[in-house]
């Protein structure tokens, strides 16, 4: 819980590092709320407005975990763009973000 709450609170930071453990349990938190929350909008449609204030709301925390994360695989940030090439761009990403820690200076580990 601690990760995903750094994520919410270093909203803004896309200069620092996420390790490999703090992406994917603030990941893994955002993908539960995300089935929790389609799950209750299929039962009470007229909440749909609240999945998309959330969906908004996690969208710059979550675009800023992503280049946190690539800065600490060793990546630059704008290897983010391959998520726009359909199948394979997501795959590549996904390989990225589950490259290990590179000993690259600068930075501190959010």
């Amino acid at each position: 819980m601690t990760e995903y709450l750094s994520m919410w609170l270093n909203y803004a930071n896309f200069s620092d590092r996420t390790n490999l453990r703090g992406y994917w349990m603030a990941f893994l938190f955002n993908f539960i709320i995300g089935v929790a929350l389609g799950i209750i909008i299929t039962i009470i449609p007229f909440l749909t407005f609240f999945a998309w204030i959330f969906s908004l709301a996690a969208l710059v925390p979550s675009l800023a975990i992503i280049v946190r994360r690539l800065n600490d695989a060793g990546k630059e940030w704008y290897n983010i763009f391959w998520a726009f090439l359909p199948l394979v761009g997501l795959i590549i990403l996904i390989v990225l973000l589950c490259q290990p820690s590179a000993a690259k200076s600068g930075g501190r580990t959010v």
